[in-house]
């Protein structure tokens, strides 16, 4: 029967730590610290279920002597029984070990998970420029995955070989205490040898992890690209593109591998050359009689030794894998401390939205910018007007477009929304009442209902669903599909044409009745006959909203209220589309004969 795990095990408290500049093992110990008391139960008992391991070795040297010393045959009964009792009590006990590891452990993953989820939500768009979506998936799914990886090896393999380092020295120090000393040498000698290559292993960890997300990277974008790769035949450019990305990666793993491979002989060769020499030397101890060493505490020691190098080979083992996961660490630390947040919290709610907006003597320029993008940008938007914004490649069009939907913040002057400024806002609130429709429309791979009605609270009605299809001239066409609203659109709305993800974008934000619209190339990419339909929606979609409209077709912006000409960032004019075309601005001079020729 399948078994849930418990409320508890999927809570999701939020993960605020300050991981800048931190060890990754103090992130590491704030990751489970809300699970330190099932931690600490796991290790007790794991601690009972351990003990037949070190308690073999020791019955095996009782009975070995009972033999040798012709001791009273019960004696051999009694260990017998000790030994079968402690190993049927191992199959309960493992599997409460295991249940309370995993919650804990699972637990972790699924909040760091949410805790990235999170954080790149609320990273402005400004980082995520920068950051490829590819390379964020990575640190959400491979390096999660590799730090439960880490957690996993060390409850099993780990904490098992510390268990059975620390058993071992005990009952040794109990039975044979002078051999004590020979034990306590070895594991500084293991430490050495790990503080050796530690350096090392992190270097080529950290190298193999970053050539692992270039490659998602690179991945991402060629599968983005497929169809135009495939169009103009560059499927060899293509993949020439990956193949020098997937050869890095073979070099770094095979350069970590190859020193994993180092590590785990040179321990293997060194613990093993001491097992045997430790083994000789008891047996002669015991030959000659001294110390008190009996045939038993011989097999007893040696089995110890044995055991003890098993442990310690298995610890330095682990150490390319706690290296991998905590480089996985400090990955995800990189998301999670990065400072380029959109900050919300505390701010005003923006109750209603009118759309009144006033740019006085706005600014912005991008952090590694030479120029600001925009500059000394002053305009008055009344409700319910439609504004155009025209000029070349680089006018800062698309940056004022930014400004108005809250992605960027003003770096000089300020924007004011209804007479407020919009920097005191709660912009998430503010976005409620605002809607977009880019250049090319973003689906996911769900329903039309579903893409239509995304972001919305609730259950949209089918009227309400079917009346923005028909504003949006979309629903000849969805009625016309097998089943309907409900039909899969497939991945990014594959299974559409562009004027058909356009009109389904035009009824999302029709459903969600905006009160500012921004329309940013929305119909550039269409041919006449889509062109036609979608300019026919947008029209409707229009009507009664505070719109901003960036567009390079003459169709898109001749009945705009105003048009606004930028140049290098700057407002140069201002004006409807005849009062423009009657002056002698760049709008009549440059910008309208070669911009809207079609």
């Amino acid at each position: 029967m399948r078994q849930n795990p418990p409320p508890s095990a999927v809570r999701k408290p939020p993960l605020d730590h300050a991981y800048v500049g931190e060890h990754p093992l103090r992130t590491l110990g704030y990751l489970l610290r809300p699970d330190r008391r099932r931690l600490t139960l796991a290790v007790l008992v794991f601690a009972v279920k351990h003990i037949p391991v070190w308690l073999l070795p020791l019955v095996t040297a009782r009975i070995i002597d009972i033999v040798v010393d012709h001791k009273p045959v019960s004696a051999l009964w009694w260990n017998t029984a000790a030994v079968l009792v402690v190993l049927l009590l191992n199959y309960p006990l493992h599997m409460y070990f295991s249940k309370l590891s995993s919650l804990a452990i699972r637990r972790t993953g699924t909040e760091l998970r949410g805790a990235l989820c999170h954080r790149m939500q609320h990273l402005s768009i400004g980082y995520h420029s920068r950051v490829s979506a590819e390379v964020l998936q990575t640190k959400v799914v491979r390096d999660v995955d590799a730090l439960e990886t880490m957690l996993q090896q060390t409850a099993q393999n780990g904490l098992g070989a510390v268990m059975t380092l620390l058993g071992g020295l005990a009952v040794i120090g109990f039975q044979a205490p002078v051999a004590l000393p020979l034990f306590i040498v070895v594991v500084p000698l293991a430490a050495l040898l790990v503080r050796s290559l530690r350096g090392r292993i992190r270097a080529d960890n950290e190298a193999f992890r970053v050539e692992v997300e270039q490659l998602s990277a690179r991945v991402g974008e060629m599968t983005t690209l497929i169809p135009i790769t495939r169009a103009h035949a560059l499927e060899r450019t293509a993949l020439r593109r990956v193949d020098s990305s997937l050869q890095r990666v073979l070099t770094a793993g095979f350069r970590l591998d190859m020193l994993g491979g180092r590590f785990g002989s040179l321990s293997w060769i060194l613990l093993n050359v001491m097992a045997v020499a430790f083994l000789s030397g008891s047996a002669l101890v015991a030959y000659y009689g001294l110390f008190g060493i009996s045939p038993g505490d011989v097999v007893m020691i040696s089995t110890f030794f044995t055991g003890l190098t098993a442990s310690l080979t298995a610890l330095l083992n682990l150490m390319p894998i706690v290296s991998r996961g905590l480089e996985s660490v400090r990955s995800v630390g990189e998301v999670l401390q990065a400072p380029d947040l959109e900050v919300n919290e505390g701010k005003r709610d923006a109750g209603e939205v009118t759309g009144t907006f006033t740019f006085d003597e706005v600014g912005f320029r991008y952090p590694d910018a030479a120029e600001h993008s925009v500059r000394d940008f002053s305009l008055s938007v009344r409700a319910g007007e439609t504004v155009a914004l025209v000029g070349g490649s680089g006018a800062g069009k698309s940056t004022v477009l930014n400004l108005v939907i809250g992605f960027i913040r003003p770096t000089a002057g300020r924007i004011l929304l209804d007479g407020e400024d919009i920097a005191g806002l709660d912009l998430r609130t503010y976005r409620r009442f605002l809607s977009v429709v880019p250049q090319e429309s973003i689906l996911f791979e769900g329903s039309i209902r579903e893409n239509v009605s995304y972001g919305m609270d609730g259950e949209v009605p089918d009227e309400k669903i079917r009346e923005a299809l028909a504003a949006a001239n979309a629903l000849e066409f969805v009625d016309r599909m097998p089943q309907g609203v409900e039909t899969v659109v497939g991945a990014r709305g594959a299974r559409l044409s562009g004027g058909q993800k356009q009109r389904l974008a035009i009824a999302r934000a029709l459903v969600r009745d905006p009160r500012v619209l921004v329309l940013d190339e929305a119909t550039s990419a269409l041919d006449n006959q889509s062109e036609a339909l979608v300019q026919e929606a947008l029209e409707r979609l229009m009507r009664g909203r505070t719109v901003f409209v960036v567009a390079h077709r003459l169709s898109t912006i001749q009945d705009a209220d105003r048009i606004v000409v930028m140049e290098r960032g700057r407002l140069v004019e201002v004006g409807t589309h005849e009062e423009l075309l009657a002056g002698t601005g760049p709008y009549a001079t440059t910008l309208q004969p070669r911009a809207y020729s079609r």
